[in-house]
């Protein structure tokens, strides 16, 4: 919930990143009609949310047609403040990854665990369900269309927004769980699916974050907001 539509103008200015690596912003579906006209190529946009049903008579939601239909390519599906603060269930989230792709809008599946969770020694079990959702929606094939047209991303819930951040081998050992569940459904599209990692990214610990071998890239939360310090995290992922 940020923004007014001059400062998405002004950021739409500012904003530039290197060549050879793929960018995507989510800003508040209000303005993404506007930001997709403004940004220029090299930068792709989505929604931060994603409704479960394609059209009809669901006041406040968004279809995932009227995404595509004012420029948007993403959604996020099943982002921590969704599943915690909206009380979003794992097999709601799989309902909106599968019409999201349905309408031929890219799904970015967000999973995690809360601070509880971890502590519990739960955390792999938590993601592993958030996964399986999927499977016990549609069977494999939603979970194989998801890595083949989209894109998962690791957010411990313990990290987004606090200033905490998991440890580069912390995050490493969790992508690479994430991985090993994608590879029982198919494994070559498993090795190929980017998986992202969200929990406090910034400009000082990108670089080591992205170094790491299952960390294709990150999901960037408060740091994204100003573009002078989101192109420079972007830059650490082609350093």
């Amino acid at each position: 919930m940020h923004g007014t539509l001059a400062s998405i103008d002004a950021y739409v200015a500012d904003l530039q990143v290197p060549a050879g690596v793929d960018v995507v912003v989510f800003p508040p579906v209000v303005y993404l009609a506007r930001f997709a006209a403004g940004m220029g190529k090299g930068v792709s946009c989505g929604s931060q949310d994603v409704g479960d049903f394609h059209a009809g008579a669901h006041t406040g939601v968004i279809a995932a047609s009227m995404v595509k239909d004012v420029g948007g390519l993403w959604a996020l599906a099943g982002h921590s403040e969704r599943r915690y603060d909206q009380a979003e269930s794992n097999e709601l989230v799989a309902r909106k990854v599968s019409v999201a792709l349905e309408a031929q809008v890219k799904p970015l599946l967000c999973v995690g665990e809360t601070l509880a969770e971890r502590e519990a020694g739960r955390e792999k079990d938590v993601v592993a369900q958030q996964i399986d959702a999927l499977t016990q929606l549609a069977g494999a094939e939603l979970l194989a269309q998801l890595m083949k047209d989209g894109a998962v991303a690791y957010e411990p819930v313990w990290a987004i927004g606090t200033g905490q951040t998991a440890t580069p081998s912390q995050a490493q050992q969790m992508h690479a769980f994430i991985r090993g569940q994608l590879a029982q459904t198919d494994g070559a599209a498993a090795e190929a699916v980017r998986i992202l990692y969200g929990g406090s990214v910034n400009p000082d610990n990108a670089a080591e974050l992205f170094g790491q071998a299952d960390i294709d890239g990150g999901l960037v939360g408060g740091a994204s907001l100003d573009a002078g310090e989101f192109a420079q995290i972007v830059g650490a992922a082609i350093d």
